[in-house]
């Protein structure tokens, strides 16, 4: 578990519930991981639309951050998580984020 975090493929949450799928007896950590669906998303078009789509939903967000309020990106970040069931990588998020607001 610890690799794949090390590695990307998986966050603290998903790691979590693989951890809880092993100790369940579903198999080990790569069957849980594969059965369950739970390596991060690494397709940046994906989640890409996701933030796009984030964005378009919450004008006001947008405007917050480009008066200066960097912290609002936060409830962007939740949305985006919420879209990809908590499988996107935060940090990826935010660096496509910042891009899509300059």
């Amino acid at each position: 578990v610890i690799a794949l975090i090390g590695e990307g493929k998986l966050t603290n949450k998903l790691a979590r519930q693989a951890v809880d799928g092993v100790l369940a007896g579903e198999g080990d950590v790569d069957e849980v991981v594969a059965a369950r669906g739970l390596e991060v998303v690494r397709d940046d078009g994906a989640i890409e639309k996701a933030v796009e789509d984030a964005l378009a939903a919450n004008p006001d967000i947008v405007e917050k951050y480009r008066a200066g309020n960097k912290k609002v990106t936060g409830a962007i970040v939740g949305q985006v998580m919420k879209t990809t069931r908590g499988k996107a990588d935060p940090a990826q998020v935010n660096k496509i984020i910042a891009e899509k607001l300059g």
